[in-house]
């Protein structure tokens, strides 16, 4: 049996422009459709919004997004919530972190340099007592994500 895990992130109007800016990152292929395609009439508030979205990206990578009906807040970090390092912990009052590992710290390097365009830097990328480099970001949509190399 083989099962399958993928993150399927909710968004206030802004989930295509998150899955655009994931794709740029991470590459792969995008599948986005509308409540409109779905059936809701043309010109009704929320008809552009996407119902689903997926990012089939390299090595793995795979999300998932959607708009929440009735929600159209550009801001995502007034809903998401927040994280911050203070006195060596960190500090939140999200429900989740997005992980991502790599096996070589040129490899992690790659994509915290795509992902930190427009977010906000929690835990620089560096080294640390567990891995050869660690950081932590939460990105312009409000999503925190930590990299990390993972230990051989």
């Amino acid at each position: 049996m083989t099962l399958t895990t993928t993150t399927h992130l909710n968004f206030r109007g802004v989930a295509r422009h998150a899955l655009e800016f994931y794709q740029s990152v991470f590459g792969g292929e995008l599948t986005v459709a509308t409540y409109g395609d779905f059936g809701m009439p043309a010109g009704v508030p929320g008809a552009d919004k996407v119902v689903f979205g997926k990012l089939t990206g390299e090595y793995g990578i795979r999300l998932m997004a959607y708009d929440i009906p009735g929600q159209d807040d550009e801001d995502a970090s007034a809903t998401a919530g927040s994280t911050r390092r203070e006195n060596g912990v960190t500090t939140t009052d999200r429900t989740f972190f997005q992980s991502l590992d790599g096996g070589s710290i040129e490899e992690i390097t790659r994509y915290w340099e795509r992902l930190v365009e427009g977010a906000v830097i929690i835990e620089p990328l560096a080294a640390s007592a567990w891995s050869a480099g660690f950081g932590m970001l939460t990105d312009r949509f409000g999503v925190t994500w930590v990299l990390g190399v993972t230990a051989e």
